[in-house]
């Protein structure tokens, strides 16, 4: 209890005036972000959780907290149910663009827990994040015992990849058949995923172009995600469904993927939607 009063104290001391923040948003991927790089910000699960309510707070997929780092900014992940996670792509790119803006630069070197990330503008209102070499083995995934990960023993035989954050990829005929919130939240918590994992279902268009729909750990239904477009890519192109450049149509959008030499190449559009300040009364509420 002491802990939780102390914690309240410094909540009102540090942010008496509130505490502004910036909604942004990758082809419907929704995310709240924190600049941290001038005052410290503690976030706690619980505080997490109160602003991604999209009743009772913000509402969010992720939020981001941007801090200083060896880079132009270092970047720490939420999910809305609380839980951190090393990487977010589309939220990536979002706060990319907002620090290209700020500084003129048109590339950027960001790090997160997933490792260091290059952004680059594309002209037209598109930014690339280079999301890092993907992790196909068992271990760095992580799943639960040895296995191929290019198709689990799991009804549908889906592939596991890594990108900073675990992903099973199903490949179905028939995308508009699947009933994404029951299949979604049953293999997200499937015992081979220790960590949980995101869920993609994708369906095959042409040798460089997909369909997707997305089942976010710690989220759920989403109308994006940066880094489970990665992997689907990344899957594709290592069952031979694709090619290693391959255009995904999400339910918000439209991302292009580039599986190159040094890294997954992920190249779409953000929008800032608008500035705000959490009010010191509501941040009290969240302790």
């Amino acid at each position: 209890m002491s802990h939780r009063r102390g914690y309240m104290r410094r909540m009102r001391s540090e942010f008496a005036n509130g505490l502004p923040f910036m909604k942004m948003h990758g082809l419907g991927n929704d995310f709240v972000v924190l600049d941290a790089r001038a005052q410290r910000i503690e976030i706690t699960p619980q505080t997490a959780k109160g602003i991604a309510h999209r009743q009772f707070g913000v509402g969010f997929d992720q939020l981001a907290v941007m801090t200083d780092g060896t880079g132009d900014a270092h970047l720490t992940f939420y999910n809305a149910d609380g839980s951190t996670s090393a990487a977010c792509g589309n939220a990536t790119r979002c706060v990319a663009r907002f620090l290209m803006d700020e500084t003129g630069k048109d590339a950027l070197h960001l790090t997160t827990d997933r490792g260091d990330l290059t952004a680059t503008d594309m002209g037209d209102g598109l930014t690339a994040v280079n999301m890092g070499t993907p992790q196909l083995e068992w271990q760095d995934i992580p799943l639960a015992r040895q296995m191929d990960t290019l198709e689990l023993p799991i009804d549908g035989n889906p592939t596991a990849t890594g990108m900073g954050n675990p992903h099973c990829t199903f490949f179905v005929s028939d995308l508009a058949a699947i009933d994404l919130e029951k299949q979604g939240a049953m293999t997200e918590h499937h015992p081979l995923f220790p960590e949980r994992t995101n869920v993609q279902f994708a369906q095959r268009i042409s040798p460089d172009h997909l369909r997707m729909r997305v089942w976010e750990r710690g989220v759920g239904v989403t109308l994006a995600s940066g880094s489970s477009s990665c992997a689907t890519a990344v899957a594709a192109a290592r069952r031979g469904l694709t090619g290693r450049k391959v255009r995904i149509d999400l339910d918000g959008g439209t991302l292009h993927i580039d599986w190159r030499d040094d890294g997954v190449w992920m190249i779409g559009p953000t929008m800032h939607v608008f500035s705000g300040t959490l009010t010191p009364a509501f941040l009290a509420s969240l302790t």
